[in-house]
């Protein structure tokens, strides 16, 4: 074997290590019976392929104990299907690896079978309730981010006194929360398919609130109503960032097709409301 092909061969031992590893940890914390046996599954997977391996490298694997911890803990935060999927996003990069390995290693083409539609099929099976609600959730941040951004800069020009902002900004979003909360109920429970429209609603208004208290928080911190404004803009750009991000890795779909499409609604949203809060406050003669 050339010495390439063996180093290539230990980075996927380790790799396939270091997977095992953190796939008997996540099936250790899965709440669902039926999700610790998948996980399990899969690692037992992880672990015949690292043993094929070490036939030919003859050393034992070395697994990447903080990647173990880094994904155990993601996956304790953002739930077990995020981190698969995210793990499975870093398999796609050895695809190279693997036909480079096919060439002198029969056993490469069965291995990166198994990675690539066996474990993604295992993936699928794996059920979380909160994913149940994602459409919820992207509703009330979305309409947040939107809303909100869009009257804080308003309100910022008009008002120009960040308690009164604040105020202001407070008083709209606890009634936004409210008003979407009952709005993504009553469309839940008009909807014969949808069996707890309450939770639905819980993670709507949830979702809205907590991005209410982030964009709130410069005018709070801040005295000039110019720099709360953009780091209110800045805080709504980093939610987007994470946010758009967590369901690309779920849903698989383009991180940056989705993180360009909010953004760019939300920020005209807020340049629109800021230019007429400016209007407003020219036109009415309102000095603050």
């Amino acid at each position: 074997m050339r010495e390439e092909t063996l180093a290539i061969v230990r980075r996927m031992q380790d790799n396939e290590a270091t997977d095992q590893r953190v796939y008997a940890a996540l099936a250790k914390q899965a709440s669902l019976q039926k999700n610790s046996e998948i996980l399990e599954k899969m690692s037992h997977d992880e672990g015949l392929h690292c043993a094929v391996w070490g036939r030919y490298t003859g050393i034992e694997a070395k697994a990447d104990m903080f990647r173990v911890w880094l994904f155990v803990v993601l996956g304790k935060i953002f739930g077990l299907v995020f981190v698969i999927n995210l793990m499975e996003g870093g398999e796609d990069d050895s695809a190279e690896n693997y036909r480079k390995l096919m060439e002198e290693l029969p056993e490469a083409r069965s291995i990166m079978e198994d990675e690539t539609r066996h474990e993604a099929q295992l993936a699928a099976m794996i059920h979380e309730e909160k994913l149940s609600y994602i459409s919820s959730m992207v509703l009330g941040l979305n309409d947040a981010l939107v809303e909100l951004t869009g009257a804080l800069a308003g309100f910022t020009l008009a008002l120009n006194d960040n308690r009164m902002v604040g105020m202001a900004g407070f008083i709209t979003g606890v009634a936004a929360t409210l008003s979407m909360a009952a709005s993504e109920y009553l469309s839940k429970k008009a909807d014969t398919s949808e069996k707890h429209p309450l939770k639905a609603a819980v993670y709507t208004g949830v979702a809205y609130m907590i991005t209410v208290a982030f964009l709130l928080l410069p005018y709070i911190v801040f005295e000039s109503p110019l720099v709360a404004l953009g780091f209110c803009l800045f805080d709504a750009a980093l939610i987007i960032l994470g946010f758009t991000y967590f369901v690309s890795v779920v849903r698989k779909e383009s991180f940056v097709r989705g993180f360009t499409e909010m953004i760019t609604i939300s920020f005209s949203v807020a340049g629109i409301s800021f230019l007429i809060g400016w209007a407003a406050r020219s036109w009415l003669n309102i000095d603050m």
